[in-house]
């Protein structure tokens, strides 16, 4: 069994020295580059290496480890280890798994519709949308949904602790407005729009949002604009109901302390996350939501760039507008997300046209060595046979899938580092 420490971030100023790092006005209108990012123009995907990736995960503790490659309709799987660790059964492509922050990009989808249809202005103040939500009518959705608000993320309190913080909410129902408050408990990390500091309170307002809106919940948004249009069968948003259904992988939260059990975290409510965090989905539908997305089947064109502004994190991870640009090694840019929820690690990504696409579970969290470790299967995927040699060289920068002096954040928690 592999055990890791959870510890604050050491120095709470030199945390905010990186996230106010970048100016926020020139990041936004950052423009992609010219790498190679579609999929006609990338060399065949590594499965070996990919294969050797799920393996190490597993000796790095955790219990199993899939990835799914969608490249012009051809498909590649891959698999390692176990999904159930009191049964022993081998873990596969056609279970289900809870995806954490990717429903982030979900969210998004559902407010840039709703900015298509004329009933949403990104840079209006949220409070137009949700009057006294807020206590600053200087922040915009825009805001909001690029994780510079400002707002403090609530999680970092919630789950400093992550086994006791996780076991205290579990079967917890929150409300949006709870949510939020616990975040307004703290000050905020920076001025609206002066710095990226990624918070989860983003996305709760984000749900309140859509809610508001639309007058429907966000799984029903969901459901209506996303996953029936998709044929999306194995994605749900159960909240605040605690099972996975049909046949799902388990989900084990390592513990804080070495010697200590993992903690099954499969049934829970998720509700500490709800539309920053809480659906439920498979490695083929990740693939084909992302396709979908960046092939322009979602939003229309106009939208879709206003999801590609980037604020740059570091040197290989820029953020837009619930979404993500990774630049890999090889010179290639995929775009997708990230998702931690207890005992689930997720990264979905696709090519700047959509037609290759790779999402990778570790069924596993709290352990900064996976976590890092999952970068590597993009690297596999997109960069085929050419990646060069990461494995013993960390990678650069603060963010929720890489390192800072072999250190790790995740999406849960960002300003807990985990090593």
């Amino acid at each position: 069994m592999v055990s890791r420490t959870v510890r604050r971030a050491t120095a709470s100023a030199a945390a905010l020295l990186t996230l106010t790092a970048v100016p926020a006005h020139a990041a936004t209108h950052e423009s992609d580059t010219t790498r190679t990012s579609s999929a006609a123009a990338l060399p065949a995907p590594d499965m070996a290496g990919l294969r050797a990736v799920l393996r190490t995960l597993t000796a790095q503790g955790a219990p199993g480890a899939i990835a799914r490659i969608d490249d012009h309709g051809t498909v590649h799987t891959a698999a390692a280890g176990i999904d159930d660790r009191t049964t022993r059964r081998a873990i596969g492509n056609a279970d289900r798994f809870r995806i954490g922050s990717i429903t982030k990009s979900f969210s998004a989808v559902v407010l840039l519709q709703l900015a298509d249809a004329h009933k949403l202005n990104l840079d209006a103040s949220v409070d137009r949308y949700l009057p006294g939500l807020l206590p600053d009518k200087r922040i915009t959705v825009r805001h909001v949904l690029s994780h510079r608000s400002g707002l403090y993320d609530y999680t970092n309190s919630m789950f400093a602790n992550s086994v006791s913080g996780f076991e205290a909410v579990r079967d917890k129902v929150f409300t949006y407005r709870q949510l939020v408050q616990l975040s307004l408990k703290h000050a905020r990390t920076n001025a609206p729009g002066a710095a990226y500091s990624y918070s989860n309170t983003n996305f709760v307002v984000a749900g309140m949002l859509i809610e508001k809106l639309t007058g429907h919940s966000v799984g029903t948004e969901y459901r209506d604009r996303i996953i029936k249009p998709l044929k999306l069968r194995d994605t749900f948003y159960v909240h605040p109901a605690t099972k996975i259904p049909g046949r799902y992988a388990h989900g084990y939260l390592t513990p804080d302390r070495a010697g200590a059990e993992f903690v099954d975290a499969t049934d829970q409510t998720v509700s500490w996350a709800q539309s920053a965090g809480a659906v439920i989905s498979t490695t083929h539908d990740l693939n084909t939501f992302f396709s979908a997305l960046l092939g322009g089947r979602l939003t229309s064109a106009a939208q879709l760039a206003q999801m590609e502004r980037w604020t740059p994190v570091n040197s290989t991870t820029r953020y837009g507008l619930g979404l993500r640009r990774r630049d890999l090694s090889c010179g290639v840019s995929v775009y997708g997300h990230t998702g931690a929820v207890q005992g689930f690690y997720t990264y979905s990504f696709t090519s700047k046209d959509g037609r290759r696409s790779l999402t990778a579970l570790a069924n596993t969290s709290n352990n900064g060595t996976v976590l890092n470790t999952m970068a590597r299967t993009l690297e596999s995927a997109f960069c085929g046979k050419r990646t060069k040699a990461i494995q013993s060289t960390p990678l650069t920068g603060r963010g929720s899938y890489v390192t800072e002096r072999n250190v790790a954040y995740e999406d849960i928690a960002p300003g807990v580092a985990r090593d």
